[in-house]
């Protein structure tokens, strides 16, 4: 199997474990669609330039404030927050799964996974 393969079958199984995850705590399914592509508005530093965009998309999909937002969340007994959290996580796995990574901040379209 390519490496390629690996990466893919990893993120669509960590999109499926957000789902799963999301059901079970008895989250609502349709706000899980209508916010699933939530985090693309970090596309919007992209208007300024590519660094500023480069710098904003990836924030916006790391799995680093999502990450945090969860362990707040998690500790704290917030649901709104764990919510939001697991729906960023499988957003950035459903991107990464279709080859859209986090930004170089020359080029759009060249990712850490790939070229588009």
């Amino acid at each position: 199997m390519s490496l390629r393969k690996v990466i893919y079958f990893e993120n669509v199984i960590g999109f499926i474990l957000c789902l799963l995850l999301y059901l079970h705590l008895d989250f609502s399914l349709l706000l899980f669609l209508l916010l699933l592509l939530t985090p693309d508005i970090t596309m919007i530093g992209y208007l300024f330039d590519k660094k500023i965009g480069s710098y904003v998309y990836n924030a916006g999909h790391s799995f680093i404030i999502p990450a945090v937002l969860f362990i707040v969340a998690f500790h704290n007994e917030f649901s709104t927050l764990l919510m939001i959290a697991i729906i960023w996580a499988a957003h950035i796995f459903m991107d990464r799964s279709l080859g859209f990574g986090l930004k170089y901040k020359y080029n759009f379209k060249e990712t850490h996974l790939q070229k588009i």
